[in-house]
């Protein structure tokens, strides 16, 4: 039977994606930790996720944009890197500029540091951008890359896409053709009289300015991002698909999982993440639970030095919880097995609480994680 691991093979990126507050940036912490620790590979994990919940899932403070190096005792090696929007925007453009200048005139622009700083369709970008960036480096055989959730993901996916389309798009052309042109300038005038007076000559002088520069940029820009979407179309490259059992993420994920088919990207695997215990669907549990109910209580009682009354209410309570918790395990395969009908290779992964505070418990979790079983059907 498949295992996870095997699922991805030798491939270089591994991308997690799903509905937020179900366990992806710790699934993705884990899984390069436990890589790291089992295979001699030098793995690096980056989260592009704002929430910036990586340090704390690692035990590692101070992570930034640059990767650092986690101490880990192991076969390979584990770095962690956190997205810095404002940082990899600037280290972009310095790179894609064509002289110094003309980096520091955008960099100083204000409608450039506005863009950086608060739109989060910029942050969307620099994401791919940076992944491509690290990649390019040739320092890491593996990289995890932790994404924001499921819908703010679509975005990153389609970012250099947007990207690529911006730069051709009519708007820039109009925005900077009176800059380019007299005659063009003199046709534009009305136009730019009015938005001298809504917005201020030197608002829109910052404007023309921007994208004037930005321009300049154009066969740059579009190459690197007709690049990142061959990185991610790359054989190399597959996602993982994070979820829980409850219908709301499981059903953010099942759009998730089509919205990467439509797109011909491979998909590893489906993760289905806070499981309860298998123990609870063994027959053995439920034939334990039948015998308690019907075990005579007065016997235990006196045994423990408790009243009868005591003992029955207690032992009713454990069997109600036990039976909610067997008919919620009975529901969660159910649901796996219903998953496990598509094309997605789907796997079970059991709940993780209180083991997940040290780099050691995340290790723990994550080699259970590589473990896991392709769930094919259920007898």
């Amino acid at each position: 039977m498949t295992t996870l691991r095997e699922s991805f093979g030798d491939c270089r990126i591994i991308v997690t994606c799903g509905p937020g507050g179900i366990g992806k940036t710790t699934s993705a912490a884990a899984l390069a930790t436990a890589i790291a620790t089992n295979e001699p590979l030098r793995v690096l994990v980056l989260t592009v996720d704002p929430a910036r919940r990586l340090a704390d899932a690692l035990g590692v403070p101070g992570i930034g944009n640059e990767p650092l190096d986690v101490e880990l005792a192991g076969a390979g090696t584990l770095s962690v890197a956190m997205l810095d929007p404002q940082a990899s925007w600037d280290a972009l453009i310095r790179r894609q500029a064509a002289d110094e200048e003309t980096a520091e005139r955008i960099l100083q622009n204000v409608l450039y540091q506005n863009i950086t700083r608060r739109f989060v369709q910029s942050h969307d970008y620099i994401a791919m951008e940076r992944l491509h960036e690290l990649v390019g480096r040739g320092q890491w055989d593996l990289i995890v890359v932790d994404t924001p959730p499921t819908r703010n993901a679509l975005d990153f996916l389609d970012a250099p896409t947007r990207m690529a389309d911006f730069f051709s798009s009519r708007f820039l052309k109009w925005i900077i053709a009176p800059a380019r042109s007299s005659v063009t300038s003199l046709a534009a005038k009305p136009l730019t009289y009015m938005a001298d007076k809504i917005l201020g000559n030197q608002f829109l002088t910052d404007i023309t300015e921007f994208f004037l520069l930005l321009s300049s940029l154009y066969d740059g820009f579009v190459e690197r991002a007709r690049e990142v979407e061959s990185l991610l179309a790359e054989e190399s490259t597959k996602f993982l698909i994070v979820s829980t059992p409850e219908p709301i993420p499981t059903r953010e994920a099942t759009f998730f999982n089509q919205e990467l088919q439509k797109r011909s990207l491979r998909i590893g695997g489906w993760l289905v993440n806070r499981m309860l215990p298998a123990e609870l669907n063994l027959t053995a549990t439920a034939t334990g639970v039948a015998v308690l109910a019907r075990e005579e209580m007065a016997q235990v009682a006196s045994l423990i030095g408790v009243d009868v009354a005591t003992m029955v209410a207690a032992r009713d309570r454990m069997v109600a919880i036990t039976e909610e918790y067997t008919i919620v395990a009975d529901r969660e395969r159910a649901q796996l097995a219903a998953l496990a009908a598509g094309d997605t290779p789907v796997f079970g992964a059991f709940t993780a609480e209180g083991e997940i505070d040290t780099l050691q418990g995340v290790t723990s979790f994550g080699q259970r994680l590589l473990s896991a079983e392709r769930v094919l059907k259920f007898d």
